[in-house]
């Protein structure tokens, strides 16, 4: 599901007095539930968030400047958002793409998991992945390259 037509969803159902929607779609099932106080694990997730993103901050001041240049050559596919990485659809599948694989653009590539909705990442451009990344089942930042594709 688009992630525009996402948000509006969760949009609509903010401001409506509906509690909870579900939807199913070709591409997938989404269900939005409305509810009162946020869980104080989110409370502990966004005070941690700050010094994670300190300390890695920090990290990246110490890199030397010839380690950043030598950044992966060709085009990036990024996280659209902060959530878990996955490279399948579910743990006993094959993941999407292996090294030397082909894609073509609006090519499923991985799943990033937010706030409980898997979302699908596709190819933005064709080509063929030449390094991977992210790590299944870790976290990931918005905007933190996942693959190279030349």
């Amino acid at each position: 599901m688009d992630l525009r037509k996402l948000k509006t969803l969760i949009d609509l159902v903010s401001e409506s007095n509906i509690s909870e929607l579900e939807i199913t779609e070709a591409e997938g099932k989404v269900r939005i539930v409305k509810g009162g106080e946020p869980a104080p694990i989110q409370y502990v997730q966004a005070m941690a968030a700050p010094a994670a993103a300190a300390s890695a901050s920090a990290a990246a001041a110490a890199v030397p400047m010839a380690a950043a240049e030598a950044a992966p050559a060709g085009h990036a596919i990024k996280s659209p958002m902060v959530g878990t990485f996955y490279r399948s659809s579910s743990p006993g599948a094959a993941a999407f793409v292996e090294i030397g694989s082909k894609v073509n653009e609006g090519d499923t590539v991985c799943i990033v998991e937010a706030m409980k909705i898997l979302n699908e990442i596709e190819a933005d451009k064709s080509g063929t992945v030449t390094q991977i990344l992210g790590d299944n089942g870790q976290a990931v930042e918005y905007g933190q390259p996942l693959f190279i594709i030349e």
